[in-house]
């Protein structure tokens, strides 16, 4: 049975899963599908077209399943598809994807959003990724599980961002950070690996000093970069996150990528 303040709007058309929770004032469109135990906490508009996966809470305030901001978007039928399990804070906005691209945003599940987090079109978000305030997702951008996005920082349109990274409050990210990277600064430069994701990952010291070992002979050896990436995918073969790094290069070799002392 869900629970619905009699001051919320909520579409005839709407699914509504067991234990649903529809606050104050919320307003809830067509096509909309809440799984079980999701939480409008109040004044939440889910305009439509969208899907949210069991558990979620979403704070005050929050527009989710808004228009993509696209000049472009003429109200052809496009979607958002959010997880489970994850925390939605206060202001934030979830964007549905354009007709030009996929005509679908997806965000994982397990994540945190903190207040005014900003989902562009399009966007591919993995699993436990945490956008603290005010982090911003350009359209068509792709973020790996397990990103830490700092406060205020943007992620420019197409832009990626591969998994364990992490980037600094108020950075400006206009070139791919690979997968464990540190990066920072306005505009955004990589500052070596996530040190203290991959310790809480469990990693020992042991295989840092590998990962360390590797990134050092990739972006400080000697040659050209395309021959010190073929050297690391042959010298490293047993690790699977440098792997997972050469990977993310090679996958897109027409994207800038974040380099150090740039």
């Amino acid at each position: 049975m869900s629970l619905i303040h009699p001051t919320a709007q909520v579409d005839g058309g709407a699914r509504l899963g067991e234990g649903v929770e529809i606050g104050p004032w919320c307003i809830v469109g067509p096509g909309v599908s809440l799984a079980e135990d999701v939480r409008l906490v109040s004044h939440v508009v889910v305009q439509q077209d969208t899907t949210i996966g069991a558990r979620t809470v979403v704070h005050p305030f929050s527009v989710i399943g808004g228009d993509p901001q696209h000049g472009g978007y003429k109200g052809e039928p496009v979607r958002l598809e959010i997880g489970c399990d994850n925390v939605i804070r206060e202001h934030c906005t979830f964007n549905r994807g354009t007709p030009g691209d996929r005509q679908l945003t997806t965000v994982g599940s397990n994540g945190l959003f903190m207040t005014g987090a900003h989902v562009g079109h399009d966007a591919i978000v993995g699993d436990r990724v945490t956008m603290a305030n005010h982090a911003t997702l350009g359209g068509h951008s792709r973020v790996g599980d397990r990103v830490f996005l700092g406060g205020l920082c943007a992620v420019h349109q197409f832009g990626r961002v591969g998994q364990g990274a992490i980037v600094g409050g108020l950075a400006a990210v206009t070139r791919d950070v690979i997968p464990y990277g540190s990066a920072w600064g306005n505009h955004a430069r990589l500052h070596g690996l996530n040190l203290i994701g991959l310790k809480r990952k469990g990693y020992d010291k042991t295989a840092i000093r590998r990962l360390l070992a590797a990134y050092r002979e990739l972006f400080e050896g000697g040659g050209t970069f395309a021959e010190r990436l073929d050297a690391v995918e042959a010298g490293y073969a047993d690790l699977p996150e440098i792997m997972e790094i050469v990977a993310f290069i090679r996958e897109d070799g027409k994207r800038p990528l974040c380099l150090p002392g740039e």
